[in-house]
């Protein structure tokens, strides 16, 4: 047994000689030797598909690398070769099937040897060609149907187009502290949830005075890094924005807790918000903030704490294009116009302008929760501050 491991190393040395001669008739030789002695090695049946390639024998290399899948199903380096063979072969669509599987099952980056960064590339962009593609034909053959029926519908729709054609990719919750089963998975809720939303708007004036009126006594120095994590903690993606005046925040109500002073300054804005359903869950919510965002300021992909609650955003300074993305779904801010979403979605944002973006953001009770899971998930979080705060020391936040 030791002998024929050995042997079939050596064969396999003198097929790679071969095959960097371009000799591909001399490396198949070898190789149909080492595939008798090793039949179920997936490194010959590689190199058979790589000298039948090179012999310009696309269907037997093909064949080749469906022997070696057959081995070893999730075998990288083969389904990112049969891609290029149906590509080869002008069986575009195969082909971005197969390197969509390709792609799944990747190296990241960091550990892509160089040889494979080009035909990695070539593969992503055979898998987007093609889901345009499908996804423009799809929508060429469907919009007799779909123009017969109202925005709304057609907005969904349209989403599970991108997703279906592979265009778009699903987006899920990803909570960061707690997930309430059953909730709908929704990105930008629909307005007529909220009936209080028009309300809200039609204070941007009052609200945006009042924060201008706080400002020009206190400078934006009241403001404070939204991202402050202490020394020593890992910061991922906030590596540029922690401990960054680039997002800054002014607190109206923090993690429960009404600011009295900052409300005191903004009495009508504070009353508003408390006329409005804000989550109540003990340590954690209402928060209510005055979010900053100087000129030409990105911030990263992020998810929040809870789906149990949603966050509402009002532009109040808008002094240019800025842009948000929840999931799928990317949004300019508009004066005037709110929304409100599930922070536990992906999302991020940017402000595209040359001068400092302001918005109010506060957080309100998932509409889909009863008032029983309401009361519920509020003694559920003060349970858990009473379980960390029975122990000395730092507990989790």
């Amino acid at each position: 047994m030791i002998a024929d491991v050995v042997d079939v190393e050596e064969l396999l040395s003198r097929a790679n000689a071969a095959l960097a001669r371009r000799d591909a008739d001399a490396a198949l030789d070898i190789l149909r030797r080492a595939e008798r002695a090793a039949p179920r090695d997936v490194n010959v049946r590689l190199n058979i598909a790589l000298a039948l390639r090179l012999r310009g024998d696309l269907p037997a290399a093909l064949a080749a690398l469906d022997a070696a899948l057959e081995i070893e199903p999730y075998l990288f380096i083969a389904l990112l070769s049969k891609g290029a063979i149906l590509e080869r072969m002008g069986l575009i669509r195969a082909a971005a099937s197969i390197y969509k599987d390709a792609l799944t099952i990747a190296p990241s980056p960091d550990k892509t040897p160089p040889g494979l960064a080009q035909p990695l590339a070539r593969a992503r962009q055979v898998v987007a060609e093609n889901a345009e593609a499908l996804r423009a034909f799809m929508a060429g053959q469907v919009d007799a149907v779909r123009s017969r029926h109202a925005h709304a519908a057609q907005r969904r729709f349209d989403e599970a187009l991108d997703l279906f054609a592979g265009r778009k990719r699903v987006y899920q919750p990803q909570p960061l502290l707690m997930h309430f089963p059953g909730l709908p998975v929704v990105q930008f809720f629909d307005r007529e949830l909220f009936p209080w939303l028009p309300r809200l708007e039609a204070a941007t004036d009052m609200i945006r005075d009042e924060l201008a009126a706080l400002v020009s006594t206190g400078g934006m120095d009241r403001f404070a890094p939204y991202i402050a994590y202490p020394p020593g903690a890992p910061v991922n993606q906030w590596e540029e924005l922690n401990h960054s005046r680039k997002w800054s925040s002014l607190w109206l109500w923090r993690d429960g807790a009404r600011q009295d002073e900052i409300c005191d300054l903004c009495p009508g804005t504070a009353a508003l918000l408390e006329s409005l359903p804000m989550a109540d869950q003990p340590g954690f919510a209402p928060t209510a903030v005055f979010s900053a965002l100087q000129p030409r300021t990105h911030i990263p992909a992020h998810t929040g704490s809870t789906n149990a609650r949603l966050l509402t955003h009002l532009p109040l300074i808008l002094p240019g294009p800025a842009r948000f993305r929840v999931g799928n779904d990317e949004r300019p801010w508009r004066m005037g116009e709110a929304w409100v979403f599930d922070d536990t979605i992906e999302h991020e944002a940017w402000n595209d302008a040359d001068e400092t973006r302001v918005i109010l953001i506060f957080d309100v009770w998932n509409p889909y929760l009863s008032e029983a899971e309401r009361e519920m998930v509020g003694a559920m979080m003060a349970a858990r501050n009473a379980f960390y705060a029975a122990e000395s020391g730092a507990g989790p936040t």
